[in-house]
This record gives structure tokens, C-alpha cells and sequence, in this order.
């Protein structure tokens, strides 16, 4: 499937109850800490998604005839700055590794930036780890820009 293909192929939704197995299946694939997420406890995960819901943000999803191949959240709040506009950060970005490479993650991605743009954003954002080179190149090739450095406080 070439990357115009995946266009009509890809149907992007928001996440629902019923696709959290799945999701963290993807997410667990895309984790580079092995063991990370838990496919035997899913309330936690029920719980975080019944709360991105009820916000301006949404946890997307990409099917493939039928079945969903690719996750990603997006994440909306206020800045101070910009006179107090609206933000959004793409987190937690992950396509099968069966399905990669199809353009999958594109129509994902521009979906997320539609939602944002929809909602009155200024900007989107997001971080990729530093040993995930092939995930820069792809957000350059969507227009990111690697402008900033980031740093993280595990606690």
C-alpha cells in the first residue's frame, strides 16, 4: 500500500472502550522499555481514556479493514503565552510494526493536526525519543520542525 493509498484505506476515530485492548498491544510494540504496559490490568487504561474524553484532547485511532493498526493522543491546554492560545502536543504515536511504512502513521498524524486546528490551536508539538531516528524523519517529512530540546523528570 503506498502512502496515497493508505489515504483512502485508513479510516482515523476516536478511541472507544472496546479498542483499549489493542491500544496497549501498540503501545507495548512501540515501547522501548520492554514489559512497560500491562495487557492483563486494563482499568487504568479504561480510566485515563474515559478522562482524555471529557477534555478538548482525544486518543485517535487508525483502522485497516477494520481493525486498528495505529494510536495516537493529542493533547490540548492553554499557554500563558500567545496571549493564553490554545496548545496541542501529539503523544504516544505508534503503528504496528506489520503496517509500518504504509503511510499509516501520516494520515494519523494529519488527522491529529486537523483535530487541533479545529480546535482553535496555535500550535502542535511533540517529542521523540532520541534512539528513534527513523520517527524524526518522518515528523520532519510531515513539517515538524526539530526545533527545541527536550528534557524529561521521571518520578
Amino acid at each position: 500500500m503506498s502512502a496515497e493509498d493508505a489515504d483512502a484505506e485508513v479510516v482515523v476515530r476516536e478511541a472507544t472502550e472496546e479498542d483499549i485492548p489493542r491500544m496497549v498491544e501498540l503501545l507495548g510494540h512501540g515501547s522501548l522499555i520492554e514489559g512497560k504496559e500491562d495487557l492483563t490490568e486494563l482499568a487504568p487504561y479504561r480510566a485515563a481514556l474515559t478522562e482524555i474524553a471529557q477534555g478538548p484532547g482525544a486518543v485517535l485511532v487508525a483502522q485497516v479493514d477494520g481493525r486498528v493498526v495505529g494510536v495516537c493522543q493529542l493533547i490540548v491546554f492553554r499557554h500563558l503565552q500567545s496571549s493564553g492560545a490554545l496548545c496541542a502536543e501529539v503523544e504516544s504515536v505508534h503503528v504496528h510494526p506489520d503496517h509500518r511504512g504504509q503511510g499509516i502513521g501520516g494520515v494519523l498524524m494529519r488527522a491529529a493536526v486537523q483535530r487541533a486546528r479545529q480546535l482553535g490551536c496555535y500550535r502542535v508539538q511533540l517529542t521523540s525519543n532520541n534512539a528513534r531516528p527513523e520517527a524524526h524523519r518522518f515528523y520532519q517529512r510531515l513539517g515538524f520542525e526539530p526545533s527545541h530540546r527536550g528534557f524529561k523528570l521521571t518520578l
